[in-house]
């Protein structure tokens, strides 16, 4: 590995540390804007098996085809035309025309790892510690090696190395609530599921609860109608100290933190979780989770930071930085977004470092704010539990039908 010393440099070098949607973007976008780039991914393999949808935005088609990817909707994922929310009798209780593309990890991930030169990525680098110099920063990894260049982007994600060592009190907070989240193919719902379901955005609203699912494309990135998957994110309240902690003991009695490995979940939390979509949910969506082989839990977390600068060649990016509830549906467009961002500074302050970085951070901290705060809004009902009647009062206006339809995974409502 090369760590730039000793070699005359006509371009600029940045060492991005994280391999996965925030670093892959700041790649390219580098890239792209004349600068030398290297990804330090600390997965000793490829990045896979995140089945998780993604709801796009038109400033992430922006970004993408600032970086070369293609942006036509067939290609990134599926189109709908607007959204429902079903009763618990399964009946249509409203609907909203909203037309909008569904992605999912796996499709956008692939695309932007596409187009990354394959020298430029590297596996297995597990950051240790940063080092700034006057005329460099210095990345050291676990097996000894280091790589170093003119800026260093920690990209590494919500529990980011870079930003624990830059920022050790900057932590990811729990919400209150955890999100079940699964796949299931289209095929193998029922002809009326996939009739009423499948092509929408659509929701059931248990009390203090929100069911939301989207089609996304299938195993193999098909697109068709019926060879589709369906992706379902099920909102639901869990206190820290006891049935969080009872969801997250795995079957071999080890407590985790705020993740589990999907196939570590014990049999007994998979049965309750099923025998509530049954007695809770609109029967389409009761079928969804009970045909679903592998749901996953994914604990709802807020974390904000007021620096995205540290010492003179060091800067933190999406979730890395913010990481608002899943509500705004904007984690991948807010990464996408803050790289632009940062791209387009290098670019006014081409021989002034400092000033470019000033200029991200200026811009880019109280959006990142903003879209945490709106977060918490839309998921604040999800927390009755633990809320003042007046708090209460305030959370019941996000969860009524035409609400929840017009605020879930939109931009608007978002100011810095």
């Amino acid at each position: 590995m090369n760590n730039g010393r000793g070699k005359a440099r006509t371009e600029p070098r940045a060492v991005v540390i994280g391999g996965s949607m925030a670093g892959l973007f700041a790649a390219l976008l580098l890239r792209r804007a004349g600068w030398q780039v290297d990804v330090y991914e600390r997965i000793g393999a490829e990045l896979a098996g995140r089945g998780a949808g993604i709801v796009t935005h038109r400033e992430l088609f922006d970004v993408l085809a600032r970086a070369g990817i293609d942006t036509a909707a067939a290609a990134l994922g599926v189109s709908v035309p607007g959204r429902r929310v079903l009763d618990r009798d399964g009946r249509v209780a409203g609907e909203l025309a909203l037309p909008q593309v569904l992605t999912s990890w796996g499709r956008l991930y692939g695309m932007l790892k596409e187009a990354i030169p394959a020298n430029c990525y590297h596996h297995g680098q597990n950051l240790v510690e940063v080092t700034e110099h006057s005329d460099r920063v210095v990345a050291r990894f676990a097996d000894g090696t280091q790589a170093s260049g003119d800026l260093l982007i920690g990209a590494d994600g919500i529990f980011s190395t870079v930003r624990a060592q830059c920022a050790p009190n900057v932590r990811p907070v729990y919400a209150g609530y955890v999100a079940w989240r699964g796949l299931v193919n289209e095929q193998d719902l029922s002809p009326r599921v996939r009739a009423e379901l499948c092509d929408w955005f659509a929701f059931s609203l248990p009390p203090g609860e929100q069911m939301l699912g989207y089609p996304v494309a299938g195993a193999n990135e098909e697109t068709g109608v019926g060879q589709r998957r369906f992706n379902f994110v099920w909102y639901r309240p869990a206190d820290a100290d006891h049935r969080l902690a009872d969801m997250l003991t795995d079957m071999d009695g080890v407590r985790h933190e705020l993740s589990i490995p999907p196939t570590k979940i014990r049999a007994e939390i998979f049965a309750v979780m099923r025998r509530d979509a049954e007695r809770l949910l609109a029967p389409q969506f009761a079928e969804v989770v009970r045909l679903t082989s592998q749901p996953f839990i994914q604990a709802i977390l807020d974390l904000d930071t007021p620096r995205m600068v540290f010492g003179a060649r060091t800067v933190i990016l999406g979730d890395a930085a913010f990481v608002a509830r899943p509500h705004v549906g904007m984690g991948v467009t807010k990464a996408a977004a803050d790289t632009m961002a940062l791209v387009d500074a290098l670019q006014t302050h081409p021989t002034n470092l400092q000033a470019a970085l000033a200029q991200f951070e200026s811009a880019r901290i109280p959006f990142g704010a903003a879209v945490v705060r709106r977060a918490r809004h839309l998921g604040s009902y999800m927390q009755a539990q633990i809320a003042t009647p007046e708090e209460r009062a305030t959370a019941e206006r996000h969860r009524i039908p035409e609400a929840v339809m017009a605020e879930t995974a939109v931009a608007t409502g978002i100011a810095a």
